[in-house]
C-alpha cells in the first residue's frame, strides 16, 4: 500500500473510482444527451447560448461532487443515501433541459437547488476538517448562483438568460474570492473520475450516430458513415487518453497538497468545459448529418460538427498550458485545422467534410505522439 493510498484511507478519501460514482456518473451523462438535443432541435446561435449556459451551471456542480466524493467515500448508508438524492436532483435537472428556456426553467432551478444543498451538506458532515472549513468558505457563494438559477427558472426571456449566466459568472469567479486551500485533492482519483466522465460524454457521440440514423434503410453508404463516425469517437478518445490524462495525473501529483486545488480546478474545471461543449456540440452535428451523408451539409451541421472537434482541442490546449505539459500549441493548431474542413461539408457533401475531420484530426494526434515518441516520453498506449 502506498503513502497516497494510507492518508487517503485515514482521510475518509478514495484512491480509485467507487460504482457508486459511476452510476452516478451514469446518470449525469443524461444531461448530455438532452443538452444535445437542444441543439439538435433548433440549431443555431440562440440553442448554443443556451447549451452554454445550461452546461456551465450543471458542470461546475458535476465538478463539485467530484471534489465531494474525492473526499467523502461514500461508504456508509447516510452518505449513499445523500448521494442518491443529489443524483436526483441532476436527473430532474436533465429532465427539465429541452424546455429550461419555455416552461421547465422552475423544475431546473428545484433540481440544481437540491444538487447544490446536498453538495454542501455532505461536504459539512463528512468531510475532513480542512474541508469543512472550506466548504463554510465556498457554500456561500455557490448558495448565490444556486439563487439566481432558480430566480432565472421564474423568470422569462432575456431576464433569465442574464441571471442564469450571473450564476455562471459566480461561479467562474468564486475559486478566486475565496481560499480553497483547505480542499484536499487526491489526485489518482481526481483525474481517473474526470476521465471516465469525458469517457461517457465520448460515448454521447456514438448515441448520436445511432440516433441520427433511426428509422433509415441500411445501406451499404450509410455503414461507411458510421464507420467514419466511429473513427471521430476514437480520434477524440485518443487525443485525450493516448498521453494527457496520465501526463495530467503525474503533473498534478506533483504539485504540493496545500497548492494542488487551485491547478485541479483551472485543468479539470474550467478547461474541461470546452472540450466537454466541444463532444456536445460535435454529437449534435454527428446526429444532423450522420443519415444525410451524400448530401450537403446544412451551415449548423457543419459547423457544429467540425466545430465541436475544435472546442475539444481548444479545451486540451487550455488543459496543457495549466498543468505545463509538452506542445499546448498544437491543439491550438488541429483545432484551427478541422475548422478549415467546414467548407467541405456544405459545398460538397457531408461525408466528405467527416472523412476530411477525421483525417486532420487523426493526423494532428499522430504528429503529436511522434514528437513524444522521439522525446523519449511513453504511455499505457504508447
Amino acid at each position: 500500500m502506498t503513502s497516497q493510498t494510507t492518508k487517503s484511507n485515514v482521510d475518509g478519501g478514495q484512491v480509485r473510482v467507487s460504482t457508486l460514482e459511476l452510476f452516478f456518473d451514469l446518470v449525469f451523462v443524461f444531461t448530455i444527451t438532452q443538452l444535445t438535443h437542444v441543439f439538435t432541435h433548433h440549431p443555431g446561435w440562440e440553442a448554443l447560448a443556451q447549451v452554454v449556459l445550461l452546461f456551465g451551471v450543471i458542470w461546475w456542480m458535476y465538478s463539485g461532487y467530484v471534489w465531494l466524493t474525492n473526499e467523502v467515500a461514500p461508504n456508509n448508508s447516510q452518505r449513499r443515501t445523500l448521494l442518491l438524492t443529489g443524483m436526483f436532483g441532476f436527473f430532474v435537472l436533465a429532465l427539465a433541459i429541452p424546455d429550461a428556456f419555455h416552461g421547465t426553467g422552475i423544475a431546473f432551478g428545484l433540481g440544481y437547488v437540491l444538487v447544490n444543498s446536498v453538495h454542501t451538506v455532505l461536504f459539512w458532515s463528512s468531510g475532513g476538517s480542512s474541508a469543512t472549513n472550506a466548504i463554510k468558505r465556498i457554500a456561500p457563494l455557490n448558495a448565490l448562483a444556486a439563487a439566481l438559477v432558480l430566480a432565472g427558472g421564474f423568470a422569462h426571456g432575456r431576464w433569465q438568460y442574464l441571471c442564469w449566466a450571473a450564476a455562471f459568472v459566480v461561479q467562474i469567479l468564486s475559486p478566486y474570492l475565496v481560499d480553497t486551500r483547505d480542499f484536499v485533492v487526491r489526485a489518482t482519483h481526481f483525474c481517473e473520475r474526470h476521465g471516465l466522465v469525458i469517457i461517457v460524454a465520448i460515448g454521447e457521440s456514438v448515441v448520436a450516430i445511432g440516433t441520427g440514423l433511426a428509422g433509415e434503410k441500411l445501406t451499404v453508404p450509410l455503414v461507411g458513415n458510421v464507420a467514419l463516425g466511429l473513427c471521430l469517437a476514437y480520434v477524440l478518445w485518443w487525443a485525450y487518453f493516448g498521453i494527457d490524462d496520465e501526463r495530467g495525473e503525474h503533473a498534478l501529483s506533483a504539485v504540493s497538497d496545500r497548492e494542488r486545488s487551485r491547478p485541479a480546478v483551472l485543468a479539470y474545471g474550467y478547461a474541461l468545459y470546452p472540450l466537454l461543449v466541444g463532444i456536445i456540440v460535435a454529437a449534435a452535428g454527428i446526429k444532423m448529418s450522420i443519415a444525410h451523408g451524400d448530401e450537403p451539409a446544412s451551415m449548423a451541421a457543419a459547423a457544429a460538427l467540425s466545430g465541436g472537434v475544435a472546442l475539444y482541442f481548444t479545451g486540451q490546449f487550455c488543459f496543457r498550458v495549466v498543468l505545463k505539459l509538452p506542445r499546448p500549441w498544437t491543439r491550438l493548431v488541429a483545432a484551427a485545422a478541422v475548422c478549415a474542413t467546414i467548407p467541405i461539408g456544405i459545398a460538397w457533401v457531408a461525408w466528405a467534410q467527416l472523412a476530411a475531420l477525421v483525417a486532420v484530426g487523426y493526423a494532428a494526434v499522430i504528429i503529436d505522439d511522434v514528437i513524444t515518441l522521439r522525446t523519449g516520453h511513453h504511455s499505457s498506449y504508447i
